[in-house]
């Protein structure tokens, strides 16, 4: 289960990344999010993301038109 959750269902890009940036912010080092995304950008961005920042991306996962990531922050 992961730390905190962000919802970023119906959002566009760049925003569900903006948003998850913000509230990797807030977190620990080693702590996880869970973003919720329906932008099928989505998946290409939130690996991209990750490599630039160094956050891991965990994991991702499709159910529906919802995207899952879990982006573990990292120092």
């Amino acid at each position: 289960m992961a730390d905190e959750t962000l919802d970023a269902k119906g959002m566009n890009c760049p925003l569900p990344i903006l948003k998850a940036k913000k509230a990797l912010k807030g977190l620990g080092d080693g702590q996880t999010l869970e973003v919720l995304a329906t932008d099928p950008g989505s998946v290409a961005d939130f690996q991209a993301f990750c490599r630039t920042t160094g956050n891991e991306l965990v994991e991702h996962s499709v159910d529906g038109d919802v995207y899952r990531f879990l982006l573990k922050r990292v120092a």
